[in-house]
């Protein structure tokens, strides 16, 4: 199952999008978004999805 990021809760930081191994966050609207038909919740990259641990607001992104 993919990741989501809270849009109310995001900070538009930038830190999810570069550290996501699939290129699956980018910003639009002015909020960051990830693409679920891309997010692999870092499979066979990571240990745990990078943008749950990179993310500054704890609960920010989670499991869609």
């Amino acid at each position: 199952m993919a990741y989501k990021i809270i849009a109310s809760q995001c900070t538009v930081c930038g830190a999810c999008e570069f550290e996501c191994p699939n290129a699956a966050i980018s910003l639009k609207n002015d909020v960051y978004v990830i693409d679920p038909k891309k997010c692999t919740q870092c499979e066979e990259h990571c240990d745990t999805p990078q943008c749950a641990v990179i993310c500054p607001v704890p609960g920010t992104c989670v499991q869609a």
